[in-house]
């Protein structure tokens, strides 16, 4: 790829750039091989033709060589510092046994706690975890901290325990594993760092973003997670900082509230901007720790049904006064009884200030798992944003997997993606990372893949999902967000992909025709055995992240 010797291309701020031949993913022309930025607007898009004929000295240009230019991801639920943390502690997915995850413990370098991430016993032969006192040794006395994939629950060691006080707290055992308050407790006890070591972190997991072709990432804050202080950093970087520019950063706070005053009080004492209190304000908790409230019990769990964390009369309390003040409200809610919990406060709040109230709000349920028809229905009826995880999918659908262990028959109605389309749910996707990597095209694949045919979507449904669809459901200021058409803000990547094409799901949900006349612009080909790799992500026209083979 080349670009013109007068142009500076180190420079973050060049001040037009023309794309050509390759492929631009537009509403504007689905045959467009060539786009022109100026500034942070995309200012034209056209044929290989008609560039030739715009092109001069004056701007950098940039062969594609084939390459797709396409609008930039934005993942929908995240946690910065909990996925800056887990990039850079002990990796603990590839663990099969409580001694390797004791031999990975072990062999920490860590002066400080040992963290870990990542570890799932559900794919171990044998599911005995650990005791508190042997991590204690493997870790020479150091506090230990290992979160379960899900990160709702944690393995700690006795000295973590005792100096974080979990001795008697709700989801404390003689176990080394702690749930609900416990975990709570045991996470912030190793959370407690200075500004620049949050900052750090942040940083650390917005660079990852940046170079998987993100532009926009939501932040999921509350006080059970990160602090008022790690709110704070995360709506920082928007304000820019001399090390460079990143993602766009979307956040919401996860306080309940009981009245429209108290919402008030809330987000005027948060000192920077939120897009709601919705988000990790949670109902119940995760299928993988059992913490997920279920309608029956868990298969591998006779008697268990897990943790309803907020009544109906608190839900509903909470979104009444959110919708009174006209801004986003929403909850963690993954189980079906903890869905049955949240359309109960729908209709409790609705009777109070009415249903239009309630839709115009725009409120947003993160991860809902399990819905069946009529849960679909009436998420419909409220229109209510869900924003879900492909990846849960990809890692826990297949039979035999975790889905199945914990829910047996149930698990084939986890994830309804086409089901919420066909009702006309708004949907946007996330990696809810660090549960998930920051893996878009793996997370659109997933969509397409998913494990329970009927449930599948078309590539071009997952990737609007993907992409504006989540500027939609965070209420963004400007509605051209997520496209690249004349006049829309320039935040884009570019990828190299072994082949475009046109994907649908085994005929299932479907946004459009296979014909060419449909005009429809095309996606990566998604079953060639590897991801597209980002060339280049750009966010209003600065550089966020480019490959040295982008101008090679």
């Amino acid at each position: 790829m080349t670009h013109a010797p007068s142009s500076d291309p180190t420079s973050n701020k060049r001040n037009v750039v023309l794309y050509r031949n390759g492929s631009v993913y537009t509403a504007a022309d689905p045959f467009a091989t060539a786009m022109l930025v100026d500034g942070g607007t995309v200012a034209w898009v056209g044929s290989e033709q008609a560039a030739s004929s715009i092109a001069d000295d004056s701007m950098e240009i940039i062969d594609l060589r084939g390459a797709l230019v396409a609008p930039g991801f934005v993942d929908s639920h995240l946690h910065l510092t909990e996925t800056g943390i887990a990039l850079d502690s002990l990796q603990l997915g590839a663990v099969r046994s409580a001694g390797q995850l004791l031999d990975a413990v072990a062999s920490s370098t860590s002066q400080g706690p040992v963290l870990g991430h990542g570890w799932d016993e559900s794919t171990w032969d044998d599911p005995a975890l650990p005791s508190a006192d042997e991590l204690e040794r493997a870790a020479g006395g150091r506090p230990v901290y290992l979160s379960r994939v899900d990160v709702h629950s944690a393995l700690v060691s006795s000295s973590l325990a005792a100096s974080a006080g979990l001795a008697g707290l709700d989801g404390f055992s003689a176990g080394s594993q702690v749930k609900r308050a416990a975990h709570t407790a045991a996470r912030q006890s190793t959370r407690r760092l200075p500004d620049d070591a949050l900052r750090a972190y942040q940083k650390r997991a917005l660079g990852n973003a940046a170079e998987n072709g993100y532009v926009a990432v939501v932040e999921m804050a509350g006080p059970h997670i990160g602090g008022l202080s790690d709110l704070r950093i995360a709506a920082s970087w928007n304000l820019g900082h001399d090390d460079g520019a990143v993602p766009e950063v979307l956040p919401y706070w996860g306080s309940l509230v009981g009245s429209e005053e108290h919402a008030r009080e809330v987000l005027n004492g948060l000192g920077v901007s939120v897009q709601g209190l919705a988000g990790d304000l949670n109902i119940d908790g995760s299928i993988g720790s059992r913490t997920a409230a279920l309608r029956s019990d868990y298969s591998d769990s006779p008697g268990e049904r897990g943790t309803l964390y907020l009544s109906v009369e608190e839900a509903a309390a909470h979104l009444a006064a959110c919708s009174l003040l006209g801004v986003q409200g929403g909850f963690h809610v993954i189980g079906d009884a903890g869905l049955d919990a949240a359309l109960d406060a729908l209709d409790l709040a609705a009777a109070e200030v009415g249903d239009q109230r309630i839709r115009a709000a725009g409120h947003r349920f993160e991860h809902v798992e399990m819905a069946d028809a009529r849960a679909v229905e009436r998420l419909a009826h409220y229109s209510i944003t869900v924003s879900a995880q492909p990846g849960f999918d990809a890692a826990w659908g297949a039979v035999g997997g975790l889905y199945d262990q914990r829910l047996g028959s149930r698990s084939r109605a986890m994830n309804p993606f086409a089901s919420f389309y066909s009702a006309g749910v708004p949907i946007c996707f996330g990696s809810d990372s660090p549960v998930t990597q920051l893996l878009p095209w793996s997370s659109v694949r997933a969509c397409l893949e998913h494990n329970n045919q009927e449930e599948r979507i078309s590539a071009r449904a997952a990737f609007l999902g993907h992409t504006r669809a989540g500027w939609r459901a965070a209420k963004y200021h400007n509605p051209m967000a997520g496209q690249l058409v004349p006049g829309s803000l320039a935040s884009f990547a570019v990828w190299d992909a072994e082949e475009l094409m046109v994907q649908v799901a085994d005929g299932r949900v479907q946004s459009w025709s296979t014909d060419p006349r449909a005009r429809t612009p095309l996606l990566p080909a998604l079953d060639t055995g590897r991801d597209p790799v980002c060339l280049q992500t750009v966010r209003d026209g600065e550089e966020l992240f480019a490959s040295p083979a982008l101008r090679s």
